[in-house]
């Protein structure tokens, strides 16, 4: 596929099956969607490689029992045959601490095709 409309139909599902792996809060489901030299900047820090990524990802899932991550308002400034970038809002509802807890923020992605595949190779998050 290299028209724009099915770009962007494989890219949204690529990242609707990425945030299902999320909701899964099983890494091992999120791990294949990263290039190896990924980098994702979070609000506590920046992560660089897989493994950094994985740590901080566990984090988050230890953290916030119960996640339910949402991605909205998918936007492509960037939509190529081998590269991509999309902003986008996002929601999350978990339990923190015993007690039930929301929030929201804006993110970017930057993905890449490598070797046939999608992999996430930077992820900017903000709330």
């Amino acid at each position: 596929m290299t028209d724009q409309t099915g770009l962007e139909s494989e890219l949204a599902s690529f990242m609707g099956e990425y945030e299902q792996a999320n909701n899964s809060h099983d890494i091992e489901r999120v791990v294949p969607f990263l290039a190896e030299d990924a980098v994702y900047w979070f609000s506590d820090g920046s992560y660089r490689g897989i493994e950094e990524i994985r740590s901080a990802v566990e984090k988050t899932f230890a953290t916030i029992l119960d996640e339910v991550y949402e991605v909205r308002d998918l936007e492509w400034p960037v939509l190529g045959v081998d590269v991509a970038v999309c902003r986008y809002q996002f929601a999350w509802t978990g339990v923190v601490g015993g007690e039930r807890r929301s929030g929201h923020g804006r993110g970017t992605k930057v993905i890449v095709r490598r070797d046939g595949r999608w992999k996430m190779l930077h992820e900017h998050l903000s709330s």
